[in-house]
């Protein structure tokens, strides 16, 4: 899709330009204590479009949201964290492949971009609660090939709400490991 249609394709999304469209209220829990986000930033379910496909995932980028339509007309929104300007995945993809407490290896141009962080990780880590990846990691592919670009856990919390990563979307473990557990291999992904 060329960059006009996603832009006209922004432009009509109801979550952006509907002024005031109703929200329910947010989940319970104890985010204030767990996680350390914006309130604005905590999973709360919110009306969109009736049209939009059910158990698809919707990334809106500049505003740092991940929209999961669980009915028609309705969302689970959740904070993330994207890539930094020039590193920013944008297009439509489809999740292949899911994996727990997954594996990571920096990809060369990672490496190139920044040796002093990720020169070290050149042979991988493996998964766990240090792993850059987080809890979860669903694989976004395009036309059978893989993007390198995850929806994924993190060890940064705080950094949900920026423009801090190289390219991958990051979430909230606990959030991660909810929308991992909801979406199956196959779900389409769009992400603006």
């Amino acid at each position: 899709m060329d960059r006009r249609a996603f832009v006209f394709s922004l432009a009509a999304l109801p979550f952006l330009s509907a002024p005031g469209f109703a929200l329910t209220p947010p989940i319970e829990t104890d985010a204030p204590k767990k996680w350390p986000i914006g309130s604005q930033y905590y999973p709360i379910k919110v009306r969109v479009k009736p049209d939009l496909a059910v158990g698809s995932i919707i990334i809106v980028s500049d505003k740092f949201f991940l929209y999961h339509i669980t009915a028609p007309g309705v969302a689970m929104r959740y904070g993330v964290a994207v890539g930094k300007a020039e590193l920013k995945f944008r297009g439509q993809a489809v999740v292949a492949r899911k994996v727990e407490w997954p594996s990571w290896k920096p990809t060369p141009e990672m490496i190139e971009r920044s040796p002093e962080h990720y020169a070290k990780y050149a042979d991988g880590m493996p998964g766990g609660p240090q792993n850059p990846l987080g809890a979860r990691a669903m694989y976004l592919y395009q036309n059978g090939h893989d993007t390198a670009i995850r929806i994924h856990g993190t060890t940064s919390p705080s950094s949900i709400g920026h423009a801090v990563s190289n390219g991958c979307i990051r979430m909230v473990n606990d959030h991660v490991i909810e929308l991992f557990n909801t979406v199956p291999v196959g779900t389409p992904v769009t992400v603006y």
